[in-house]
C-alpha cells in the first residue's frame, strides 16, 4: 500500500463526506465524486433513514461532518506518523456496530492504514451508507480492493474487532478466543458540572446528550451535579434541542420510561422532551438522563474510577470540552484501546 496515495484518498472522501453533511451543491465536490456518486449518496442517505428510523437525515449528516473533518491530510499524516505499515497482511475480522451511523467507520480506516486486510461483517441496522463510502474510496484509488471486503461470515479471519453489548462479548470470546482480538463491550459518557458554567457551555452539554438521540457511547446519560446544584441553570440552557421529541422513536421511549416511573411512584423531573432521575445507575434509557449530587472531588472522582471501565468519555471543564463528545479525534479510541497499535503489531 502506497500509504501517502491512500492519505490522499481518504481526504478527498473526507472533504466529500463534509459537503454531504453540509448540503454542498454539486459544483462543490471532487469532479470524480460529482459525475457519479452526488446523487447516489443523496439516495443513499434517504435509503438509510427508511432502512432503519434512528437515522435520520439529520444525524447521518451530522456523522459525516464529524468523521469527514478529521480525514484531512494533516490530521491524518499525524495521527498514522508513529505506526508502521505491517509486513504481511493479515485478515481482520470486522464486526461492525450499528447503533449510530457509520460507528464502524474508524475500525475500517484503522485496518487499510495499519495495511491489513478488512473482512467487514456489517451491521444489518447500517447497511447501506458503508458499502458506498467503500464503492467511493475503491474507484478513487482501485489497489484497494485486495484490502477491503464485505463477508457475511468471518471464517478466514485471522484477527477480529468486534463492538457490541455485554451479551454478544461474551459469544465473540467464545468463537474468537483463540484469535488476536478487541472486543468491545457497552459504555456511556458522563458530564461533569462544577457550577461555573456558562450558559453557552450547558448549551454544549446539549449536543453531548442528544446528537444521535442519544444512542451512541459516547452520548452523555449520567450528569454528576455539585451539593444543592439547580437543574433548572441546564434545562434552560438546552431547550433547543427540544426537537428531539418530534422523532416518533424518541417519542415512544420518551412517553414509554414515563409511564413506567409514574406507576412505579418513582420521582422524576422533565421538560417535556427529556426525562431525569436521581440515581446514580450509570446507564440511562433513550429520552432518560440520570444524574446524582458529589459533595466532594473525592467523592466525584471515587465515582468515576467506580464506573471508568464502562465510561467512554467524560465532558466538562477539566476534561473533554463541552459539546466535542461527538467529535472525536483520530487517536481516541473507542474503550482506550489502541487499534492501530494492536494492527500494527499483528
Amino acid at each position: 500500500m502506497d500509504r501517502l496515495k491512500t492519505i490522499k484518498t481518504f481526504s478527498i472522501l473526507g472533504d466529500s463526506m463534509k459537503k454531504w453533511g453540509s448540503g454542498a451543491e454539486k459544483e462543490a465536490f471532487n469532479p470524480f465524486v460529482a459525475g457519479d456518486f452526488y446523487s447516489r449518496m443523496h439516495t443513499a442517505i434517504l435509503g438509510a433513514k427508511a432502512h432503519n428510523g434512528w437515522f435520520s437525515e439529520q444525524s447521518v449528516k451530522e456523522s459525516f461532518c464529524a468523521i469527514g473533518e478529521t480525514l484531512s491530510e494533516e490530521n491524518l499524516t499525524a495521527w498514522l506518523e508513529k505506526y508502521p505499515t505491517v509486513k504481511t497482511a493479515k485478515s481482520v475480522g470486522l464486526i461492525l456496530a450499528g447503533n449510530i451511523p457509520l460507528v464502524g467507520f474508524h475500525d475500517i480506516l484503522s485496518t487499510v492504514f495499519s495495511g491489513n486486510k478488512a473482512s467487514i461483517k456489517l451491521s444489518s441496522d447500517d447497511k447501506i451508507l458503508i458499502p458506498m463510502l467503500l464503492e467511493i474510496l475503491v474507484e478513487l484509488q482501485p489497489e484497494l480492493r485486495s484490502q477491503i471486503e464485505l463477508v457475511d461470515k468471518l471464517n478466514s479471519a485471522e484477527a477480529v474487532i468486534a463492538t457490541g453489548s455485554d451479551n454478544t462479548a461474551r459469544y465473540f470470546e467464545k468463537y474468537f478466543g483463540h484469535l488476536p482480538r478487541v472486543i468491545r463491550k457497552n459504555r456511556t459518557s458522563v458530564a461533569v458540572i462544577n457550577g461555573t458554567e456558562t450558559p453557552e457551555e450547558l448549551k454544549e452539554l446539549g449536543k453531548d446528550i442528544f446528537t444521535y438521540y442519544g444512542l451512541g457511547c459516547r452520548n452523555v446519560s449520567h450528569l454528576l451535579l455539585p451539593k444543592g446544584y439547580n437543574l433548572d441553570h441546564i434545562f434552560g440552557a438546552i431547550v433547543g434541542y427540544g426537537e428531539v421529541i418530534n422523532h416518533h422513536k424518541y417519542c415512544n421511549n420518551y412517553d414509554y420510561y414515563k409511564a413506567v416511573y409514574l406507576m412505579n411512584q418513582e420521582k422524576i423531573i422533565e421538560n417535556g422532551f427529556v426525562l431525569t432521575r436521581e440515581i446514580k445507575e450509570l446507564f440511562a434509557p433513550v429520552a432518560v438522563l440520570h444524574y446524582h449530587f458529589y459533595e466532594s472531588e473525592e467523592e466525584k472522582n471515587s465515582y468515576l474510577e467506580e464506573h471508568k471501565e464502562k465510561i467512554q468519555a467524560i465532558v466538562g471543564k477539566d476534561y473533554l470540552p463541552f459539546g466535542a463528545a461527538q467529535s472525536p479525534a483520530l487517536d481516541d479510541y473507542a474503550d482506550g484501546v489502541d487499534t492501530m497499535e494492536f494492527l500494527s503489531k499483528l
